[in-house]
């Protein structure tokens, strides 16, 4: 039995959408990708196999919104959006932050996937060239999107234009690799850049700021937020504004010391 035999068949008896659905669930595997409680986007989603993994795994308590040209069957999770149209049209990203619950410029998503390939030509630098293009309408919806410490991983085919494209993304993210999964066909040369880790953290270690303690966490900090990314201070109670200097700073998070008043 051939390769795409077994994933085709296997899908069918799974009841999942696509054989695709395997390679998320060999990217997630891999990368350590979709937690419970995230909230995932999904671009390229159509029919929807990654859409029903990644359902599956943020469970019950995350969100899915998959965007995709064509129409897309409901799927019977409620965890599960979709949204029709372009990403490089404003109209669609109004209706996906609409989806999400999100505000302009609010970045609430987790993880990004993208498994959008273009309609190929047959002429291989062609449809290099315009895999590299679709890939960085998938980065640029990342960038806009993902809250700080997320994580982005999208398709691209081998070619002499992906060395450029992955400095790029590896300039966004403490690191990024690539990983062909098991469930791609053995003659594609498509491959996945895993990206973990976005470093657009809005604060630095040193820094003076005033923030508004928004909650109080396990241990009694208090926590305010910058752009969906995290400062817990240490003695301070919700509803409070206090000054504080940040400490140690990570990916999804900063620790910060509050100043005398």
């Amino acid at each position: 039995m051939g390769r795409k035999d077994e994933y085709y068949n296997k899908a069918k008896q799974q009841g999942y959408r696509a054989r695709s659905a395997y390679k998320l669930q060999q990217l997630d595997d891999e990368a350590d990708l979709l937690s419970p409680g995230d909230t995932v986007v999904d671009l390229g989603a159509a029919p929807g196999g990654w859409l029903q993994v990644a359902a599956e795994r943020v469970g019950d308590g995350g969100r899915v919104v998959g965007v995709d040209l064509q129409a897309i069957d409901d799927l019977e999770s409620h965890v599960v959006e979709t949204v029709r149209g372009d990403m490089t049209e404003d109209r669609t990203r109004y209706y996906l932050r609409k989806a999400l619950g999100a505000g302009e410029d609010e970045r609430v998503v987790d993880v990004v996937v993208s498994d959008m390939a273009p309609n190929m030509s047959g002429e291989y630098s062609l449809d290099h060239a315009r895999s590299i293009h679709l890939a960085r309408q998938a980065f640029d919806t990342a960038l806009e999107f993902l809250k700080p410490g997320g994580d982005f991983v999208v398709k691209v085919f081998d070619g002499p234009d992906l060395a450029d494209f992955r400095a790029d993304v590896g300039e966004e993210f403490q690191y990024v690799r690539a990983y062909t999964p098991e469930a791609s066909r053995k003659q594609s040369s498509e491959r996945y850049l895993i990206a973990k880790g976005r470093t657009d953290v809005p604060v630095t270690a040193g820094e003076e700021v005033e923030l508004e303690i928004v909650d109080v966490g396990d241990e009694g900090d208090g926590i305010a937020r910058i752009d969906g990314f995290t400062v817990f201070v240490s003695g301070a109670e919700e509803g409070e504004t206090v000054r504080v200097r940040i400490g140690d700073v990570k990916p999804r998070f900063a620790f910060a010391e509050r100043l005398a008043d």
